[in-house]
């Protein structure tokens, strides 16, 4: 009889189920002999990357023998001067996913307990699982936090709380008078960590800063990506704002050079590109109100949202339709892993692809 290697895994690794990201274009082709595919599932900028980062990443192509600067020196530097942070607050990873596990590694562990959100980000739950810690999921309220009843659930157990602003896969998101209020209520020994892949897309007026919530709340770790807005999705690299001491935790957990080469100067460059950075806020913005009146052509509800996607009610079981849209070459996100099973993720694209997965959504709906 073969071993059974599953069983040797720590309990909490043993109950995971792996993240299952958005389905590849290239994938998609492959399966079904498609020549054009319009993907929408993963939240990834449509302009792609940035004239400038493509043309200073040829020049560190010679260089790739060599590890990173594992301090990411010059990164570093430049957050500080654009954030108004000392360069000791920050905290580079591998994607921002990758400081969320660095700070569940680093303070969670069985016994415990770990707050987060029904229909939160899901690598909240496989970082704290991972851990050991015993996870505290408050019901949403309107798809959203419910920051009240998050406060309420703190015992003395509690050592890192999970928010995400906006929230992923819903898009919903709380304002600055919330949760200063709801910082002002978590006991100073709770971390909370404040998720923020999607704050450069938000246009609403009462949004937090919570850069600036941070300089108030030591016990606030906020976190952030170049995944998303600045196009990098394929480098991987994201940071966290936090108290020095945290950051100095931190430190003793993250693997050395945890950051390519590339990655740490396509941020730099992509931080310092305002201009590309306002064209994706505006083909964002006039994405949002294509899809939006689209699906109101439709007949289809959604939840509103602050950052590039919108989650769509199907009114009936999501993936029967997901798998439709797949043959004809529209890939979007089901969302039954999330406990949303009539749901799907429509990530904001260019207009000819927004119109597409319009066009086909009104097909496969037989509308």
């Amino acid at each position: 009889m073969s071993c059974d290697f599953t069983a040797l895994a720590i309990p909490g690794v043993q109950e995971l189920k792996p993240y299952l990201p958005g389905k590849p274009a290239e994938e998609l082709q492959r399966e079904l002999g498609l020549a054009s595919v319009v993907k929408l599932a993963s939240n990834e900028n449509p302009l792609g990357v940035s004239e400038k980062v493509k043309a200073a990443l040829q020049s560190e192509l010679d260089m790739l023998a060599l590890y990173p600067d594992s301090a990411g020196y010059h990164l570093k530097q430049a957050l500080s001067r654009e954030l108004g942070v000392s360069v000791d607050q920050l905290t580079l990873g591998n994607g921002s996913n990758d400081v969320l596990d660095l700070i569940a590694r680093a303070f969670l562990a069985p016994g415990s307990e770990v707050i987060y959100s029904e229909y939160a980000f899901l690598v909240y739950a496989i970082s704290s699982q991972a851990a050991g810690a015993t996870a505290i999921v408050t019901p949403a309220k309107a798809w959203g936090h419910d920051l009240e009843a998050m406060a309420q659930a703190v015992s003395e157990r509690t050592r890192v709380i999970f928010l995400a602003n906006p929230n992923n896969p819903t898009g919903t998101w709380f304002t600055a008078q919330a949760l200063d209020q709801f910082l002002a209520q978590v006991p100073e020994t709770v971390l909370v960590v404040l998720d923020e892949a999607y704050t450069e897309y938000v246009e609403q007026p009462d949004f937090p800063d919570g850069l600036a919530l941070q300089k108030r709340y030591p016990n606030l770790i906020v976190t952030r990506t170049f995944s998303k807005a600045y196009g990098l999705a394929g480098l991987r690299i994201g940071y966290a704002v936090s108290d020095p001491q945290v950051a100095d935790v931190l430190s003793r957990v993250r693997q050395p050079f945890n950051v390519n080469s590339l990655g740490l100067l396509a941020a730099r460059v992509a931080l310092s590109d305002a201009e590309f950075l306002q064209q994706t806020l505006v083909c964002n913005q006039q994405g949002m109100r294509q899809l939006e009146t689209g699906l109101k052509a439709l007949g289809l509800e959604w939840i509103a949202s602050a950052g590039n996607f919108l989650t769509v009610d199907m009114q009936q079981p999501a993936l029967p339709i997901y798998q439709a849209l797949l043959q004809k070459g529209v890939i979007v996100r089901p969302l039954a892993n999330y406990a949303m099973p009539n749901h799907l993720r429509i990530s904001i694209g260019l207009p000819h692809e927004n119109a597409r997965c319009l066009e086909v959504l009104q097909e496969v709906l037989g509308l």
